[in-house]
């Protein structure tokens, strides 16, 4: 029989190995997760230590501290001198001069074109002017040793629909669609030879447009094509698709492919209103007596640009104790238009020259028999007095037979387009 130590004695050596197992179990769970843990940090560690560290990664760069860029707008009076005289010798500008003639010349910069002088240390390394809405002029400057270039002017392009109803006229209309007075002015060039944007325009008339709106640095820049356009006038819905042929020739056509150009515009003035109608019996303001008038007054400010209505040959250029400054053009099938009152010409008109359709021939003024600023516009056939508010003009030829298929395919797109949403990919 055991006595009381000898049996706590065995109590004590009997769980002597089954603690050694605990203890090895322990201590191998133990490794195993230190060892994962050290895995872990050290995958960690490498981690961090393979990521770019954050001051070299590229959406945390900093400018070139040394870098300036000064933008503008060509004011009234501004030449390329006085725009680089602050950064180039005049020596260096002459040179610059010389050297862009063949490309553009710095004596045809102009008011109201955008331009960008980008400086290193307060030294002028690149000088860029918008020629146009296409073109820029780039001149890089390294050491005084000059490059000149043209290039074209990138913008992101979307392709959008915009649309209102006309309350007053198409300016408003545009304006209130948040869009800029540009594309009220494409619109009337577009829709120019069937409608008098002057007296046709009534209250509920309604317009969609499918334009191509160009954008730099998120900015609207202004407008590329207009791919097709709606225009419902007076309860008639006239339709419009831009269209290049194969000899790369672009105009606009309806849906059937008849072109909306026309031998003569419907109005030498875009926006204005009519003062004076073509009349067997008018009173003279000035003379006080009644006699025929057989032109069309348009009503405009001082200055308003004056187009022709049509390809011509200028017959006279000159002023006339009634007529004042004044234009006659010559066109074909026996037309000759006339142009009076106007304050000044566009640079270049004189006898015998060639207009086109749409050329800026002069600006709206008084002068000769005049009370007030106004163009009196006239229209003869064979020497005879027509009245050109009704005189309806030839069409320009339609789409081509070979081309009409595909002509006709694309206007099904357009149209499809249009009734999408307002924003869309850009038609390639």
């Amino acid at each position: 029989m055991r006595t009381p130590l000898e049996s706590a004695c065995q109590k004590t050596i009997m769980p002597k190995s089954f603690s050694i197992k605990k203890i090895n179990f322990m201590v191998i769970f133990t490794a195993i997760l230190i060892t994962l843990c050290s895995n872990t940090i050290f995958a960690s560690n490498f981690h961090q230590r393979t990521k770019p560290e954050p001051q070299m990664m590229a959406t945390d760069m900093q400018p070139d501290p040394d870098i300036q860029i000064v933008k503008g707008v060509v004011k009234r009076g501004d030449t390329a001198t006085s725009l680089l005289n602050k950064y180039l010798s005049l020596k260096s500008i002459y040179e610059i001069d010389r050297q862009s003639t063949d490309i553009f010349s710095l004596t045809r910069i102009r008011k109201g074109q955008p331009y960008k002088i980008i400086l290193q240390e307060d030294n002028l390394i690149v000088f860029e002017y918008e020629i146009n809405e296409e073109n820029k002029l780039v001149i890089h400057n390294k050491n005084d040793i000059f490059s000149i270039n043209q290039e074209p002017i990138h913008y992101d392009v979307e392709l959008e629909i915009v649309s209102s109803s006309i309350t007053s006229s198409l300016f408003e209309a545009v304006n209130k669609s948040g869009e800029k007075n540009e594309l009220a002015v494409r619109l009337s060039d577009i829709f120019a030879w069937d409608i008098d944007f002057i007296r046709d325009i009534h209250s509920g008339d309604h317009f969609k447009v499918l334009v191509e709106k160009r954008y730099q640095n998120g900015n609207l820049a202004g407008y590329g094509k207009i791919l097709a356009t709606f225009f419902t006038n007076k309860g008639t819905q006239f339709k419009a698709f831009f269209h290049k042929d194969a000899n790369g020739i672009s105009g606009y056509y309806d849906e059937n492919g008849n072109s909306l150009q026309k031998a003569f515009l419907k109005a030498p003035l875009a926006f204005s209103r009519i003062s004076s109608k073509f009349t067997k019996r008018r009173f003279h303001p000035i003379l006080k007596e009644y006699r025929a008038h057989h032109g069309i007054d348009y009503a405009a400010s001082r200055g308003t640009p004056i187009k022709t209505v049509g390809d011509g040959t200028i017959l006279q250029a000159g002023y006339n104790k009634g007529k004042g400054n004044y234009i006659e053009i010559r066109h074909n099938n026996g037309i000759i238009t006339s142009y009076y009152h106007m304050c000044k010409f566009a640079k270049g008109m004189k006898k015998n020259k060639r207009v086109l359709q749409g050329d800026l021939i002069g600006y709206v003024g008084m002068t000769g028999y005049a009370t007030g600023n106004h163009l009196c516009f006239r229209m003869k056939k064979n020497g005879r007095p027509v009245n050109p508010l009704n005189y309806k003009s030839p069409p320009a030829k339609p789409v081509k037979t070979d081309e009409m298929e595909q002509f006709i395919a694309k206007t099904i797109q357009l149209s499809e387009k249009m009734s999408e949403g307002q924003k869309l990919a850009v038609l390639k």
